[in-house]
């Protein structure tokens, strides 16, 4: 297993388009984090901070990313923490606990937004034939 190693966190309002190796970059108002994979292959690894995403901690000097990046979807499939600005790797998983793991990271999203977002509903109209609009009429109010 590899050793832990340092990096340094920025916080900005854009993450840049050129992004530095060694570098967790948050962005506050956008509530991400984001960071070349530490690995070094340079995959861009985007988390989304969220009460059912990462979890973000700042202690004043450091800051911890929970839970684990598992970039199984990469090439490289690495695996770490960030714990106090330190990468710490972890082991691989294998396929059923990967499977299990994005099973129950889906469940614990629409368990938490369940109810939040309430989809438009279309305009209620009886359409009959003295009634009926166009759609245009009916878009426009009547003009």
């Amino acid at each position: 297993m590899k050793r832990p190693f340092k990096i340094r966190h920025e916080f900005v309002e854009f993450i840049p388009k050129a992004r530095e190796t060694g570098v967790l970059y948050v962005s506050i108002p956008y509530a991400t984090a984001v960071h070349d994979c530490f690995c070094g292959c340079g995959t861009k690894v985007v988390t989304p901070i969220s009460p059912v995403g990462w979890q973000l901690t700042f202690d004043g000097e450091s800051v911890s990313l929970s839970p684990s990046v598992g970039n199984w979807s990469f090439v490289c499939r690495s695996h770490y923490f960030v714990r106090k600005d330190t990468v710490v790797w972890a082991e691989d998983m294998s396929e059923d606990a990967i499977a299990r793991g994005r099973t129950r990271d889906k469940a614990a999203r629409e368990s938490h937004f369940e109810g939040r977002v309430k989809p438009l509903a279309p305009p209620k109209a009886e359409v009959t034939k003295s009634t009926s609009r166009s759609f245009w009429s009916w878009l426009t109010g009547g003009r």
